[in-house]
């Protein structure tokens, strides 16, 4: 057998995203006792620890090497190379240098996959990201282990092919057997199906926190919930999620491409928004991303769904105020030596605090003993120009014991609501696109969101009293919008601008 170089396709992950990587493979015989795999490319600690477990690998599978020397560079070499998604590639080109393969059964396929010493294929993230690069790429077959083909074939343009072990993926390859198809159904989100979502017949009394919920909901804003320990406030911001309206087919592939690069695929296309909730102790890294290699943070992880941060004074300074930039432009970029990974993180932000450290302002029992100090510096951990960039912020107070114990009739305010945000979105769909109020540029809010008679005259007062900035100004135009949205009005009326500032009180 002549000496002879092989080519094979893999990927690796780049944060969210996959980038193809080539496996070069050449097998250089010799008089040596043993073989020496050596390896190049920039390859991190994980892959160069797979050597040995290669060596086991294809010993178990039937492909002996021989003595002699096994180069494996993975190109392009000046970028580094991390993780073991590129086993079964760098196996298969052992496979194929060494003379068990014809170097042409390897070409034109995407091979990802952790490979055991026994041989077995173990999933690993990533699949449906590699499947998006893949295509863009012009390949069109991706091989892997059962779980990671089934992320594959929730791409459109992909056929995935599921294998147990290499020698199954080089029988597949050699054109002896047929590879099983994936395991679980794309298109079929199984974590969601599990899983009930809250509803807002669910939560007793709030009628203001609910209307929050509903122009949240409509108009994709963030919003500030302020009131005691258990008045609700957490449950108003599960029942967002519900409200939402569904995920386009787009955000679908979204979603789903950032849980499966976390090692969090649903069991099929996410159907979904995203609901994270990180304790207050998340580091600035843990909620914005950061690490080495990059990873994503809880912003990411949210992407096109809901942020909750509950006790919200608790957190970092430095994490809330990295919040200010992916809150305006939905991604955030994080430099590392040499390298910048754009992350995206177009989430909406429910944000959630006690009005006071004791909790229990404003309560006639307990009776809250915190000083104005205490409470002023209680609420000055939470910056000025991070609660201008929520549009909404309302204060609650406690629900009568009557209205708990009440025995309520079924309610349909929740399908109510849903119809309500429905038609809604459906206007704004047909007057800006795809961009929902909470995101309306300065621009956008000049064509679509004019103000003129009793609401001008109401913004007017609203910033002579210097209680708004020109950042706040636009919010209450943005949420104004909404709320004529939902009353099926072309134009703001001063009715909407009104309730616009009523719903942004709280820390204002």
């Amino acid at each position: 057998m002549g000496v002879r170089t092989v080519r094979v396709q893999g990927v690796v992950l780049r944060a969210v995203d996959a980038e193809l990587v080539t496996v070069e493979a050449r097998f250089e015989p010799s008089d040596r006792e043993r073989t020496e795999i050596c390896l190049s490319g920039l390859p991190d600690a994980v892959i160069r620890e797979s050597r040995g477990r290669l060596q086991c690998a294809l010993q178990e599978s039937g492909f002996r090497l021989g003595p002699g020397r096994l180069y494996l560079n993975l190109v392009p070499a000046g970028t580094k190379k991390h993780g073991e998604i590129l086993d079964l590639p760098m196996a298969l080109g052992a496979v194929a240098a060494s003379g068990h393969l014809r170097p042409r059964c390897v070409e034109r396929i995407l091979f990802l996959g952790e490979v055991g010493i026994d041989g077995r294929l173990h999933a690993v993230p990533g699949g449906l990201a590699a499947a998006l690069a893949a295509v863009r790429a012009g390949v069109s077959t991706v091989v892997g282990p059962h779980a990671t083909a089934s992320e594959a074939a929730c791409v459109e343009g992909i056929t995935a092919h599921a294998a147990a072990s290499l020698s199954e993926v080089a029988a597949f390859a050699a054109g002896r057997r047929e590879l099983l198809p994936p395991l679980a159904p794309p298109g079929e989100d199984l974590e969601a199906a599990r899983t009930p979502g809250l509803r807002l017949d669910d939560i007793r009394d709030q009628d203001e926190g609910k209307l929050a919920v509903t122009v949240a909901a409509a108009g994709g804003h963030g919003l500030l919930l302020v009131g005691p320990p258990g008045v609700g406030k957490s449950l108003l911001a599960r029942a967002l999620v519900e409200l939402s309206p569904p995920l386009s087919m787009e955000d679908r592939l979204e979603v789903t491409r950032v849980l499966s690069a976390a090692g969090r695929w649903p069991g099929g296309l996410a159907s979904r928004r995203p609901f994270r909730a990180p304790h207050h102790s998340v580091s600035h890294a843990g909620l914005v991303g950061g690490g080495t290699p990059p990873s994503p943070g809880e912003i990411t992880l949210a992407h096109c769904g809901v942020l909750f941060l509950d006790e919200l004074p608790e957190f970092r300074r430095s994490a809330l105020e990295a919040l200010r930039q992916p809150l305006e432009s939905g991604s955030i970029t994080i430099s590392r030596a040499g390298r910048q990974v754009e992350l995206p993180a177009r989430f909406q932000v429910v944000c959630a605090m006690n009005p006071c450290p004791c909790g229990f302002r404003g309560c006639v029992e307990p009776v809250c003993r915190c000083p104005p100090s205490r409470v002023r510096q209680y609420r000055g951990r939470i910056s000025g120009p991070l609660l201008d960039r929520i549009d909404l912020s309302v204060e609650l107070a406690r629900p009568g014991a009557a209205a708990l114990f009440a025995e309520e009739a079924p309610s349909s305010e929740h399908d109510e609501a849903k119809v309500r945000i429905r038609d809604a979105r459906e206007r704004m769909a047909q007057r800006q696109g795809s961009v929902p109020n909470g995101r309306l540029s300065v621009q956008q809010l000049a064509d679509h969101a004019g103000v003129d008679g009793d609401s001008r005259k109401l913004l007017e007062r609203a910033a002579r009293r210097g209680g708004l900035s020109a950042r706040g100004l636009a919010a209450v135009r943005r949420v104004a919008r909404t709320l004529a949205d939902l009353d099926d009005s072309a134009a703001i009326e001063g009715q909407h601008v009104a309730r616009a500032l009523a719903l942004r009180v709280a820390l204002v």
